[in-house]
């Protein structure tokens, strides 16, 4: 078995059996990070080949500094906020205002509990511009103002889309919350 840094040295090198050793050890991984910023599976399938492509011709700029999986993730990442700019003219947006949450009251979800599969759905189902800021901030840990610059947006904009994803969680995960609850008591009274 090969180590990563020979995995590595091999892909500089254009070698075939190290880019199928590099894609069967990290494809499952990258898998995920892409798919939290596509709008359904085959779309992040695409991002995950774009970061294949992208890896294999730029592995010389992996420094050895910093780990190699956040390198792999950095390029899956920036591969999404890419595919998604080039691909914006042809999603159906809803203007910010137009979309209206409602708070629901719950202080947090941390009691409850969320299968991935429903977190996904619930996730899925927040307009683009909303789940790439929430995906960028919350979950890959980036400032509104680095986000902003990615995006090609104001940081103000970067601050409102990411409440308002909250917002929009919040009460899609009460709405679910309280489908479950009902559920289960149904089921307890049988």
């Amino acid at each position: 078995m090969m180590s990563d840094q020979q995995i590595i040295e091999g892909c500089a090198r254009h070698e075939r059996k190290a880019q199928q050793m590099l894609y069967d050890r990290y494809s499952r991984f990258l898998l995920g990070v892409c798919l939290r910023y596509a709008s359904d599976k085959a779309e992040a399938e695409d991002i995950l080949q774009d970061s294949f492509i992208k890896i294999f011709f730029n592995i010389d700029e992996f420094t050895g500094t910093g780990s190699f999986t956040g390198w792999l993730r950095k390029v899956a990442v920036n591969t999404a906020i890419t595919y998604y700019h080039k691909n914006l003219k042809f999603r159906y947006h809803l203007e910010i205002e137009e979309y209206v949450s409602v708070e629901t009251g719950v202080a947090s979800f941390e009691d409850d509990f969320f299968t991935s599969d429903e977190l996904f759905k619930v996730l899925n189902e927040l307009p683009a511009g909303y789940r790439m800021v929430f995906n960028l901030y919350a979950v890959e840990g980036y400032h509104h103002k680095e986000i902003a610059t990615m995006l090609g947006i104001d940081i103000n904009t970067s601050k409102s889309q990411y409440s308002r994803a909250r917002a929009v969680l919040r009460e899609k995960l009460g709405k679910l919350r309280k489908l479950k609850n009902q559920y289960t008591a149904g089921r307890d009274q049988k």
